[in-house]
């Protein structure tokens, strides 16, 4: 008989399922991140203890060890002073002629639609140290982003 009409089993032949990715380098959260990192194991232990189905906890697992994993390496970060663009601060910033306001926090807690970026962004690094009033260079642009206000979160 051909070798290609054998088969082992059939969890031979399924796509592998992967671990999900960290993210590299430290895990830096704010107190409220590290309160939504907690908040999701919680809820996700409560899935697979609630999962009725082998198949159905495979990927509940999954994602619990990925969010254990980021909890386990989670460094809480002091509250900054806010003299100055840093982890766990409020920008306002002005780029071509456009106003915004982000909060730099880790990438778990990272949220757009609630204006909420990575430190690791490229812009937020772009603007990391400066001060308001100061002028930084972005994407090649000298002196393209204006930062205009910084506070620092709440803790």
């Amino acid at each position: 008989m051909s070798v290609a009409f054998r088969r082992e089993d059939d969890d031979a032949h399924r796509e592998p399922v992967f671990e999900l990715p960290l993210p590299p380098g430290p895990n830096l959260v704010t107190e409220r991140g590290l309160k939504l990192i907690e908040a999701r194991v919680a809820e996700l232990q409560a899935a697979v203890d609630a999962a009725d189905d082998a198949e159905a906890e495979k990927p509940l697992r999954r994602d619990l060890r990925y969010w254990l994993a980021r909890a386990s390496k989670a460094e809480v970060q002091p509250v900054a002073a806010g003299d100055a663009v840093a982890f766990g601060t409020r920008v306002t910033y002005r780029m071509g002629g456009r106003e915004r306001t982000v909060a730099l926090v880790g990438s778990d807690e990272a949220d757009v639609t609630d204006d909420a970026i990575p430190f690791t962004a490229p812009i937020a690094q772009a603007m990391m140290d400066a001060e308001p009033g100061e002028r930084v260079d972005y994407q090649g642009r000298a002196e393209a982003i204006e930062v205009i206000a910084v506070e620092p979160l709440p803790g």
